[in-house]
């Protein structure tokens, strides 16, 4: 047996048949790849959605992510997994997707003196500034946390990580990894759309045209082609508005006004409301210690109630707050400030039960609203945004006093838990004027080419219990400051974006676009994280495992192998 194996190894066919079969194996894995996801959150599986967008492009996408550097840990983990995410994309179409990376600090091509960060700054980039540690001490660095996206003359900015801090947490760097699929999918979906959907901003009812709704209008500009329209001047609402977003009305509606947005939404049309029940507002509180909050009369009850939500006449103060600078001491001309905790500015929590509020942080409030949900037959109801565990509601007329905070709240007041300010209604509507309308105003609907319905098609609703969740702080320095961003803590310890402008975006996001694009926030990536106890515990142990012991184990084998070679020479 053994004479015909050497017979067959030293036969020279034998060796062509070896190299042909070598050969075949190169070239297959040459043209065909293909890996296996073992992980068990499918880490490194993408969506069907994201498959297709790939898969369909029609030319060249280019990608060039800005995370190259020496940089501490945190970003080094994201850059490392932003290549593994985008060589997944490579994967499903390698001829049409190209990426590399580039330091902000580069010379920016046929420009002298331009740095790449010069163009980041000026497509919307916010740097995060960083104090790195090299040889000759400290150097400042800043990160652009980005990757800016090419297609057909078109480009558009990938924000991988949504935060400011200059020290990335693991927690945030799992959120960034299983929300990337969705930055990028949603930036394909976008780059490669030939129009941007129609979105309405309600003007008639005064709502905030000043500096305040800045931020909001060139947030929601990059993806959407925003309308101001006023409901007073017009017949009613076109379909071509995908959305119709009312913000902090300030003037009743009339009847007339709410039978438009009524068959706005009958038609299929979908409406996003940040609505303050309240007339409470900061500045009032500049001219005096106390204001009291009271009904602003909107007449919207009956028809949100029909829809399924009503928007209670109350406000929710909670422990969990933005702070606010108090006088706490000095003199009239020369006061003291501090900085402490303002129950009227809650930061609300999301569960992550949906893909709006998935793998996002605290939303900012200011003077919030409570919503009840009302049981309506084919209405889905999803609460978005609620209070913490620390959290009360009081009734109006409610006495607002900034000597309120020369004292510690009564914690044992503040027990309620998950007070509902932000829900979202999904089905079929009932129209709030079934069986009420008159011949002739039907009449007259038909004339204008809109007949009226008395139940709508699958529709979307949101409702917020705030109008200032979306609306910006103005500096007379720097003028309108970012959304979420609190004008009073800007410069101090306590400055912090908040995800007010995440949680605009990903409502529209719901409402207008793709949703199964939406549906990509559901990612979720464990964090899989030691024991600290166990860890220190057991350090020596391991110590001795990981570094001893591999050392040990190579000389034992060399003598293992030695005392071999020594026996069989010997003999």
């Amino acid at each position: 047996m053994k004479s015909v194996v050497g017979k067959i190894l030293n036969s020279k066919l034998w060796w062509l048949v070896l190299l042909a079969f070598l050969f075949l194996v190169n070239f297959l894995a040459a043209k065909f790849h293909t890996r296996y996801d073992l992980t068990a959150e499918k880490r490194y599986t993408l969506s069907k959605t994201t498959k297709k967008l790939v898969t369909n492009l029609n030319d060249d996408l280019y990608i060039e992510v800005f995370l190259k550097g020496d940089f501490p840990a945190g970003f080094k983990k994201l850059e490392t997994s932003t290549r593994e995410f985008l060589s997944l994309l490579k994967d499903m179409n390698g001829s049409k997707i190209h990426y590399k990376f580039i330091s902000p600090q580069d010379e920016f091509p046929g420009i002298a003196g331009m740095k790449y960060e010069d163009t980041l700054v000026g497509s919307g980039s916010v740097p995060i500034n960083l104090s790195v540690q090299v040889k000759a001490g400290q150097e400042n660095k800043r990160v652009y946390p980005v990757a800016l996206m090419k297609y057909q003359g078109k480009q558009k900015l990938v924000n991988l990580y949504t935060g400011g801090k200059r020290l990335i947490t693991p927690v945030e760097i799992n959120n960034a990894e299983a929300l990337m699929e969705y930055q990028f999918a949603q930036a394909i979906d976008g780059i490669i759309r030939n129009e941007k959907p129609f979105i309405a901003y309600s003007s008639g009812n005064g709502e905030p045209l000043d500096a305040r709704s800045y931020n909001l209008q060139q947030t929601l500009q990059k993806d959407y082609q925003l309308f101001t329209f006023n409901i007073n001047q017009q017949k009613a609402i076109p379909d071509t508005f995908k959305a119709l977003i009312i913000v902090k009305p300030s003037v009743e509606f009339s009847d007339e006004e709410k039978l438009k947005i009524d068959q706005y939404v009958m038609r299929g049309g979908k409406l996003l409301l940040f609505i303050d029940g309240l007339n409470a507002e900061q500045d009032s509180l500049s001219y005096k210690t106390e204001l009291v909050a009271y009904e602003r009369n909107l007449n919207l009850t009956d028809i949100l109630f029909r829809y399924g939500v009503r928007v209670n006449p109350d406000l929710v103060m909670d422990l969990q707050c933005d702070f606010m600078p108090f006088a706490v001491g000095g003199t009239a001309d020369n006061p003291q400030f501090e900085f402490l905790h303002w129950n009227y500015y809650p930061l609300f929590e999301s569960a992550g039960n949906h893909s709006i509020n998935k793998n996002i942080g605290l939303v900012a409030g200011r003077f919030v609203n409570s919503l009840d949900t009302i049981k309506v037959a084919g209405v889905k109801k999803t609460i978005l945004l609620t209070s913490s565990s620390n959290s009360r509601i009081i009734t109006t007329p409610a006495l607002i006093s900034l000597n309120e905070n020369r004292n510690l709240p009564e914690d044992e007041k503040f027990k309620s838990n998950g007070i509902p300010v932000a829900i979202l209604l999904e089905g079929k509507f009932t129209s709030l004027y079934k069986g009420r309308m008159p011949k002739n105003q039907l009449d007259s609907l038909a004339a204008l080419g809109v007949p009226f319905r008395d139940s709508s098609v699958e529709s979307k609703i949101i409702v917020v219990g705030d109008g200032d969740i979306i609306l910006n702080d103005f500096s007379p320095k720097e003028g309108p400051l970012p959304l979420g961003l609190n004008f009073f803590t800007v410069g101090s310890q306590y400055e912090y974006q908040f995800a007010n402008r995440e949680f605009l975006l990903n409502t529209l996001e719901y409402l207008v676009n793709n949703s199964s694009i939406s549906e990509t926030r559901n990612k979720e990536i464990i964090l899989r994280q030691l024991d600290a106890n166990k860890v220190k515990a057991q350090q020596t142990t391991w110590q001795f495992i990981n570094i001893a012991l591999p050392v040990l184990l190579t000389i034992l084998c060399g003598w293992v192998y030695q005392q071999i070679r020594k026996r069989k020479y010997t003999a």
